[in-house]
Order: structure tokens, then C-alpha cells, then sequence
């Protein structure tokens, strides 16, 4: 069951990797790649911050007000996402680009409400006062 939990992470190297072996040397290219590296190293530095608390299906596990989680509630899904963008900006088609947009940015979002939800039923006021000092 761990093997889940880098399922993203894996698909996002292997697309990486195609989207790499594209080479461009336009400004387009060049800006999606840098974005989609910075963004993949922050979102797997929130991955290690998160450490056991991280799970498929949302857990109140732990409050985890630290490091990238002082700021943003939801890292992960945010420079995962910037990660997903710079490469299909890198790679320069629409059609997938919208796709992935409409089907998975719905997704994350639902999947930190239900989390929002599961960790203000655990924590309380605390989930609620560290929610008012973080963006999503």
C-alpha cells in the first residue's frame, strides 16, 4: 500500500522525463521547466515535513504547523500542482494542459475540504487558528 503514495511523484518524473527529452530553447520552455523543478523539490520537502502524518485518505494523524506548513495548509497539493504546470508549459500543448486542469485542480480541492474537515473535527479551535494563519 505504500507504493500509492509515491504514485504521483512517479508520474510526474516519468512526464518530466518526456517533457525533458523535448528540449526547447525558447523562453516558454526554459520558464516551465525552472518552474516545474522548484516547485517538484518544495513539494517533496512538504512531503518529508508532513512525514507520517501523510496519508491517501485524509487522517488526523498530527497537526503539522511547521516548516512549509506554518504558511500554506495544503503544499503539497499547491507545488505539486505548480510542479504538473511548469511541465505542460514546458511542453507547450493546450489540449492536456486543460485537461489535467479541469479533471485534477477539482479534485485536489475536494480532497482538502475533506481534509480540512477531518483535521477541524480532531483538533478543534487549534485546526481553526492555525487555519486563519495560512493560505490555502
Amino acid at each position: 500500500m505504500r507504493a500509492i503514495y509515491w504514485i504521483d511523484p512517479v508520474l510526474f518524473l516519468g512526464f518530466g522525463g518526456y517533457v525533458f527529452s523535448q528540449w526547447q530553447w525558447n523562453v516558454r520552455y526554459l520558464v516551465g521547466i525552472g518552474i516545474a523543478v522548484v516547485s517538484f523539490v518544495v513539494w517533496m520537502v512538504a512531503r518529508v515535513q508532513l512525514g507520517k502524518s501523510f496519508s491517501v485518505r485524509a487522517q488526523a494523524k498530527a497537526l503539522v504547523t511547521k516548516g512549509l506548513y506554518s504558511k500554506f495548509r495544503h503544499p503539497i497539493y499547491l507545488f505539486g500542482g505548480l510542479a504538473f504546470a511548469g511541465l505542460f508549459l514546458a511542453w507547450g500543448e493546450l489540449i492536456p494542459a486543460l485537461a489535467y486542469s479541469v479533471l485534477i485542480c477539482p479534485t485536489q480541492i475536494v480532497r482538502s475540504r475533506k481534509e480540512e474537515a477531518v483535521l477541524e473535527k480532531a483538533f478543534g479551535k487549534e485546526y481553526r487558528q492555525y487555519k486563519a494563519s495560512t493560505w490555502f
